[in-house]
């Protein structure tokens, strides 16, 4: 589905505030700065030299949580005098692993590792969450004290049963909170706070930070390393959560990030060898919040991803045995290196499951599958979301113990939501239908019956229907509008310099969104990726240099997820993201959307007449029906079909200025088929017509294809490749296809073809100029033959 693109708002910036940010780092420009602040909302220059450095920001003390902060600490202080054998109970993805991480590190510091010890629930096999066997299994081994991290904000029946079994329990979470506070001995959760307050966003190993920094400054003279060496872990566990980047969650983030470039260097203190070989191996500095987002994070979550157990991910950011802190950072990057070509997949298959839904009533995807795996569910569900801007529900069913057909059959999955709905809010409404469920607003976990999913289904998408009706078209937000030539600037140091004032970019304060008009691209080459052992990966990228007026030279860019004949080759607009490679030493754009170019062709490309009399006058019928009468009007020249390029259109403008007639566009969106599709389908007419010895004119073929010229030249050559005999009568413009002679490739294997290739470049190049030509504005139209 295409995105709504929106441009951003034309402001007046003061030039005081502008000068301002500048005076909080003068080598800068200061000018795309101050306006992504003042387009953010951020418009008070007192609160700038905060914001934008960390060492102007006044952290927030962690007793700001007040007696639930002194209950916690008061118990912790008794445990570590008495000896106790204390647990933590963690959580699988990134944040719950620092989060269980931090703890570690942290508690070690006051309990011996005999008395210390961490549980982090299977992902494959358990939720998230709490639960009874694992409560159990640690008060069998005599632990007195639990403490949560990331999770057990809602689990009120486990911490009942902890109780029961002398078990005393502190949550530290960030996950929404329930009706009624659990029975614990101290819940530490930022949603008690109100939305403006500096606590309110910090995720899950943020909060467990905080616990121990209170710890350290009741008891300051037990620990032997400084609270702040675990800032690194905080820094990783903030990044890679979905919360938002503000007050002391932004300055945790600023300060960690600052930590974690430390570990680069081997000598350091409190050197982590395990994050140091995870820099190396996908090839990060650590400066950088995207060195976060695409390096550590997605290879930490890989862990449980495809293991199931996250347990390893402890060991491997704590441990100081580089041997073995090396063995399990391998192992972290085979996983990452699987989950991507595990997403791969899973995606494609979901997207089937699409096609069987009416996009159109459906206000939440709901989709459950046996054959998914449930550790990509939720990378997958986010991807579906944004993609048609509707919060996305996938599920996968375990048969685990179910052969008795006693037990109900139970799904798992994950739900990711967008458009600022509120998903925790929506699927708890249906709690009664659930076994399990967890999150907050923007993703959630749950498990369910199968036997209740349908009616699951059609509840939450009656409620949301009715809460907020039809849901809008799902959007991108355009933060600035530049040139090739302002990314060249000071080889392209300038602008980057300017947006990474603002970083850490996340939840809340996004990364710039980037629009150049009217660009194209050039030596596009697509690529899969290799793992650190030089396997190929099924997971493609393609790379390319972008150019407009303004520059000739080529900008470095890539394109993560897709292929090279998915670039067109005609002018285009396109939203990227401005980054630096650090393996690579240069700055390079990241392509985020692409769509025809609205404004009118380059000289080369327009069509002029000097033989009119007067102005081209363009009438727009586009996607409307027309009375049959109107169109024989002699007045009026029609165009029926969409144009392919604007050659095609220059002979109906011709003739409409020639005659003295005005242009009425009457045409509609096309639909064709994918490519694969509209491959299969010349297949199965060139079979047919081999086998019956039968021949067909190109320009039936042409439309029985819905193709244009140049595509089906192409699809011939594609089909010689494959192993027909064609022949083209160059007076009647017969085709005859001559008997398969032989199957030179499966047809899993035609896609690798380069004629197929090309075949399904010119396709997309064609439907591109397709939606160009639905979409170009009328004036640029009768501008384009006014020269």
């Amino acid at each position: 589905m295409s995105l709504d693109w929106q441009l951003p708002p034309q402001l007046d910036i003061p030039a005081e505030f502008v000068a301002a940010v500048r005076s909080c780092k003068p080598t800068v420009n200061g000018k795309y700065a101050a306006q992504l602040l003042w387009q953010r909302g951020i418009r008070d220059r007192d609160c700038i030299p905060g914001y934008l450095d960390c060492d102007k920001y006044q952290p927030t003390s962690p007793w700001a949580f007040g007696i639930e902060m002194t209950a916690a600490v008061e118990r912790l202080k008794r445990a570590y005098i008495h000896g106790e054998k204390v647990a933590i109970w963690g959580d699988f993805d990134a944040d719950g692993v620092t989060a269980t991480s931090v703890l570690w590190d942290g508690l070690g510091q006051f309990f011996e590792r005999e008395q210390l010890s961490y549980y982090i629930p299977d992902r494959m096999k358990e939720s998230h969450g709490l639960n009874l066997v694992g409560i159990e299994r640690l008060a069998a081994q005599g632990v007195n004290l639990m403490i949560t991290c990331d999770t057990g904000s809602t689990n009120i029946k486990e911490v009942e049963y902890a109780a029961k079994l002398g078990v005393d329990v502190i949550i530290t979470d960030h996950h929404t909170l329930p009706l009624q506070r659990p029975p614990v001995t101290a819940i530490i959760n930022p949603r008690y706070f109100e939305p403006e307050h500096p606590l309110f966003n910090l995720a899950g190993v943020a909060v467990a930070y905080k616990l121990v920094e209170a710890l350290y400054s009741a008891l300051p003279d037990i620990p032997q390393q400084p609270v702040e060496y675990l800032l690194d872990l905080v820094a990783i566990g903030l990044i890679a959560d979905l919360v938002q980047l503000r007050g002391d969650c932004r300055y945790l983030a600023q300060v960690g990030i600052k930590r974690l470039t430390l570990q680069n260097q081997a000598d350091i203190d409190g050197f982590r060898p395990g994050i140091h070989k995870l820099l190396k191996l996908c090839k990060r500095s650590g400066d950088r919040p995207t060195d976060i987002s695409f390096g550590i994070a997605p290879r930490i979550n890989a862990i449980s991803r495809i293991h199931g157990d996250a347990s390893f991910g402890v060991e491997l950011l704590t441990s100081q045995d580089i041997d073995r802190c090396h063995e399990l950072a391998g192992e972290t990057e085979l996983a990452n290196t699987r989950r991507k070509e595990l997403q791969k997949n899973t995606t494609l298959k979901v997207q089937a499951k699409l096609a069987d839904l009416d996009l159109s009533t459906t206000s939440v995807i709901v989709l459950v599958d046996s054959n998914w795996s449930p550790g990509v569910l939720g990378l997958v569900a986010g991807q579906i979301a944004q993609e048609h801007g509707k919060p996305t529900i996938l599920l996968s069913t375990n048969s685990d113990g179910n052969l008795d057909n006693k037990q109900p059959e139970i799904a798992r999955g994950s739900a990711r939501s967008t458009q600022n709905i509120d998903l925790y809010q929506l699927v708890n409404s249906q709690a009664h239908l659930l076994n399990s469920f967890g999150g907050h607003p923007f993703a959630a976990g749950m498990s369910i019956n199968l036997e209740n999913i349908s009616v699951f289904t059609e509840a939450i998408n009656q409620q949301l229907q009715a809460k907020i009706g039809k849901l809008p078209p799902p959007s991108i937000a355009i933060d600035l509008i530049i040139t090739c030539a302002e990314l060249h600037a000071s080889g392209g140091r300038e602008l980057f310099e300017d947006l990474l004032l603002l970083e850490p970019y996340g939840m809340g304060n996004p990364a710039p969104k980037l629009l150049i008009r009217n660009c194209q691209f050039k030596d596009v080459k697509n690529k899969n990726i290799e793992d650190f052992k030089g396997n190929t990966v099924r997971y493609i990228r393609t790379k390319f240099e972008i150019v407009d007026a303004t520059s000739t030279k080529g900008f470095p860019g890539i394109w993560w997820g897709h292929y090279e004949y998915e670039i067109p080759s005609v002018n285009c607009d396109a939203i990227v993201e401005l980054d630096f490679n650090s393996y690579q030493k240069r700055f390079e754009v990241r392509l985020v959307e692409v769509r025809p170019a609205l404004v009118s062709e380059p000289e080369t490309l327009k069509p002029r007449f000097s033989d009119r009399q007067k102005p081209l006058k363009v009438i727009d019928f586009r996607q409307a029906s027309i009375d049959s009468t109107l169109t024989e009007s002699g007045s009026i020249v029609w165009v029926k079909e969409c144009p392919s390029d604007w050659s095609e259109l220059q002979s109906y403008c011709r003739q409409a200025i020639l005659t003295d007639s005005k242009l009425a566009l009457n045409y509609q969106s096309t639909n064709l088929a994918t490519s694969r599709e509209i491959l299969q389908q010349l297949v199965g007419v060139a079979k047919y017509l081999a086998h019956n010895g039968k021949n067909i004119e190109l320009e039936r073929l042409k439309l029985k294809m819905g193709i244009g010229d140049r595509a089906l030249r192409l699809g011939l050559d594609a089909l010689v490749e494959i192993g027909f005999q064609i022949s083209v009568e160059n007076q009647t413009s017969l085709v005859t296809i001559g008997l398969l002679q032989h199957q030179k490739f499966h047809e899993v294997d035609l896609y690798s073809l380069v004629t197929v290739q090309k075949f399904f470049a010119a396709i997309e190049e064609e439907e591109f100029n397709r939606n160009y030509f639905l979409q170009v504005p009328v004036y640029a139209i009768e501008s384009s033959s006014s020269g």
